[in-house]
């Protein structure tokens, strides 16, 4: 009965709530849960460290992970967190440097947690597994993680723009989007990062944020935006910017009022910003006092502040650089925004300051210019956490198109954005991994690479790449 009574509200309601969960769940056995390189170990370290060494001195975490590498000829780990230098060990507080925020690793602590208490109990019925925070209850867990708020961030994707569309074009954006660009792998392959982690919160700020459009918003409201903020924060300091979304609706809304001369609106609506602020500030205070104790001050460590130059001279670059560019990596992001002229018909003052958070991410990592091309990483991943900006502008794209084109040519194209993406990711892991295609795009012979090489190399290698994925991806 209760089957037959999920069946019926499936056929009956909103199936793309259901096709995001069954795909995320397919999708988990074909994941690579595990910790191997150095961003990754920096975000797992704040965790495992502060649990079972009560610190922040991460160099028995950082000599696990180097070693692990060491024993398969990969150095990387080692290089790049155990090699001192002026600034590493700080020479203030004597610990090793951590450039990553502490936002992920508050987000995997429940499920850390439950694996430690899933150690302890197998270990009094009579297993014999290592409770150190290292062994494969913890990297699972952890990694997992990031898949579930991988899929909840999906799933409030897809509610947004249910807002707007239908049934049929939200599922088909938000299923687009995720599979065709670098979400995929870093929700599936590079999982102990902090980019499906920081999806997942600007969608949940955007769907406490949005109901609130036109109207006044509660003060307990303001205080949830707070706290999501600061989480925000510090997953990625970067994401900070967005909230000039809600910054520019304020703004909007205080020169509506003083027109008004609406006095006693404009001091309620000061008094919930300043909550706003007040629990924001509140909410970061654990990345605070982290670079206290790292740094000996409240701020990132000099490695990353040194980086930027506030002209962001490589905003360009950043979406339509050659071999690095966002849009080449993923034209689907592309397409997305050109869905948001749609949204301004029905809000266009949304559309504005949504295409404002998206270049905003796009102006700050223009700043960056030494790492601003990213180099050794999959896409362009620093503008996943943007997803729900693309979902909205696609799925009012295809709900003005399905008309005129019909179903099935959109679904044609919804596919060919995805095996570009996949066939990115064949070539990235194990198809042209010693080309140097690592390092950036390498058009030539690209379209034979995509359309025959990585079909057959994926047909020969389907044992490694269904049971053996560790021996297929490697720390370059």
């Amino acid at each position: 009965m209760l089957r037959q009574r999920l069946w019926v509200t499936m056929l009956q309601g909103d199936r793309g709530p259901w096709l995001i969960f069954f795909l995320c769940l397919a999708l988990l056995p074909l994941a690579l849960p595990r910790i191997a390189l150095s961003d990754e170990v920096q975000y797992y370290a704040y965790l495992r460290s502060v649990y079972f060494d009560h610190d922040l001195d991460f160099r028995n975490e950082y000599t696990h992970f180097a070693e692990a590498g060491l024993r398969v000829d990969d150095h990387a780990v080692a290089n790049a967190l155990l090699r001192e230098d002026a600034v590493n060990p700080n020479p203030v507080t004597g610990l090793l440097r951590n450039v990553a925020p502490v936002g992920s690793a508050i987000l995997w602590a429940p499920g850390f947690i439950l694996a430690d208490g899933w150690v302890i109990l197998a270990n009094l019925l009579g297993a014999e597994i290592a409770r150190d925070g290292y062994s494969r209850p913890y990297i699972l867990a952890t990694c997992w993680m990031t898949a579930l708020y991988s899929m909840l961030g999906l799933q409030l994707t897809y509610r947004l723009a249910r807002r707007y569309v239908g049934d049929f074009a939200a599922t088909l954006a938000t299923l687009t989007v995720f599979l065709a660009s670098p979400l995929l792998f870093y929700t599936t392959i590079a999982m102990p990062w902090s980019h499906a982690n920081g999806f997942f919160l600007f969608a949940l700020f955007l769907t406490i944020w949005l109901p609130g459009r036109g109207a006044e918003r509660s003060l307990r409201t303001w205080i949830g935006l707070g706290l999501v903020a600061g989480l925000m924060v510090m997953t990625r300091e970067q994401l900070g910017l967005l909230l000039i979304i809600p910054a520019l609706e304020a703004l909007a809304g205080y020169v509506g009022l003083v027109r008004t001369q609406a006095w006693r609106r404009v001091g309620r609506q000061l008094g919930q910003h300043l909550a706003f602020v007040a629990t924001l500030v509140l909410a970061v205070t654990p990345q605070l006092l982290a670079y206290q104790i790292l740094n000996g001050h409240p701020g990132p460590s000099s490695t990353v502040a040194g980086k930027l130059n506030w002209l962001s001279p490589r905003f360009f670059d950043t979406l339509f650089d050659p071999a690095h560019g966002a849009f080449l990596w993923a034209p689907v992001l592309l397409i997305g925004l050109f869905g948001l002229p749609r949204l301004a018909r029905r809000d266009c003052g949304l559309a504005w300051m949504l295409l404002t958070g998206f270049l905003a991410q796009t102006y700050i990592n223009g700043a960056f210019g030494t790492t601003w091309h990213l180099s050794g990483s999959f896409g362009f991943r620093r503008l996943i956490e943007c997803t729900p900006i693309i979902v909205l502008g696609l799925a009012l794209l295809i709900e003005d198109l399905r008309p005129r084109l019909g179903t099935w040519p959109l679904v044609l194209l919804a596919v060919l954005l995805v095996y570009w993406n996949v066939g990115l990711i064949a070539q990235w892991t194990f198809v042209r991994n010693a080309d140097g295609f690592r390092r950036g795009l390498i058009w030539d012979g690209m379209l034979y690479y995509q359309f025959v090489e990585v079909p057959g190399q994926i047909l020969g290698k389907v044992w490694a790449l269904l049971f053996d994925r560790c021996r297929l991806m490697t720390n370059c």
